[in-house]
């Protein structure tokens, strides 16, 4: 896989606050290209607290200039108990306005959800602790990565094989790179997954559990994202390492995907509505020409 290469703008972050923010606020980046696969990505999110409510609201303001059909979670989706009010205050809130635009939410379960989220309907995981599903061409796996015993590896292995799709993404909790100082890498999950990944063509694959964004340079042809900010925050937590090739821990944010053909274009917004980072990663074998791109805000990567 081509690396995405990385661009920041010539502004200190000095300079740009006296520009005033709202420059950059709400600027998208996708192509929205015709019958493209567009969704948004959440991680460690389920607080019920303001800045979950925030994020989510700028996630329908988004949603108006770039219609996503559906959003996949990376786990720890409703901190603490998980009562029927829980479920009211900590999603069916802060959501509110995509669940009632007919937005399907995808979930995968965090260390700290409860197994019986899985029957929760709108996870839409219907009672699974690991399943997959088509979108167009492009073929989803979301993982259980609290329990991976020798049944989900063989599913996997199984499922990998009749992908039949052009591009095929992972999604989990915990990452298996990380440069956030509270977890960091999960390097035993590593040893099991990722060879299962390399063997079957796996382009892309979405985790959280640290509470930072991070995006990783490309291991063995595969990009890896963490999004675990989506409401709990864990500000200055991402250190400076070999791995990464942008981060953001400054604020709560999500993220917007567009799939069209060999192309897969990224943005992740902050609470805020900034871009802090963006770009597009080609498909392995795409002969498209089309150069990686990433255009990071000088805000956003505050990496130390």
């Amino acid at each position: 896989m081509m690396p995405v290469t990385r661009r920041a703008a010539g502004f200190s972050s000095v300079a740009l606050a006296a520009l005033g923010l709202s420059l950059i606020a709400q600027e998208l980046t996708l192509p929205l290209k015709p019958n493209s696969v567009r969704f948004a990505v959440i991680g460690d999110m389920g607080t019920g607290e303001k800045p979950q409510y925030e994020l989510a609201e700028e996630m329908a303001r988004y949603r108006q200039k770039a219609p996503f059909d559906f959003v996949i979670t990376v786990g720890d989706n409703i901190y603490g108990g998980d009562s029927p009010g829980d479920y009211k205050t900590k999603f069916e809130r802060p959501y509110k306005a995509l669940l009632d635009a007919g937005i399907p939410f995808y979930a995968t379960l965090g260390n700290h959800d409860k197994p019986n989220q899985r029957f929760y309907k709108p996870f839409n995981m219907n009672g699974l602790q690991y399943y997959t599903y088509k979108k167009g061409d492009v073929r989803f796996f979301a993982l259980d990565t609290n329990y991976m015993n020798p049944a989900q590896l063989a599913w996997l292995e199984k499922e990998l094989q009749n992908s039949g799709s052009s591009w095929t993404i992972c999604y989990f909790h915990h990452a298996l790179y990380s440069s956030g100082a509270f977890h960091g890498s999960s390097t035993e999950l590593r040893l099991v997954l990722e060879p299962l990944f390399v063997r079957y063509g796996v382009q892309v694959v979405f985790a959280g559990h640290d509470h930072v964004y991070e995006r990783v340079k490309p291991q063995k042809g595969i990009t890896y994202f963490t999004e675990g900010a989506s409401g709990a925050l864990r500000s200055g937590n991402l250190r400076k390492t070999l791995l990464t090739a942008a981060g953001y821990d400054r604020d709560c944010s999500f993220m917007l995907i567009e799939i069209a053909g060999d192309e897969l274009y990224f943005q992740t917004i902050s609470r805020t509505g900034q871009t802090v980072d963006s770009g597009v990663i080609p498909r392995v074998g795409a002969t498209s020409g089309v150069a990686s791109r990433s255009a990071i805000s000088p805000l956003a990567v505050d990496v130390r």
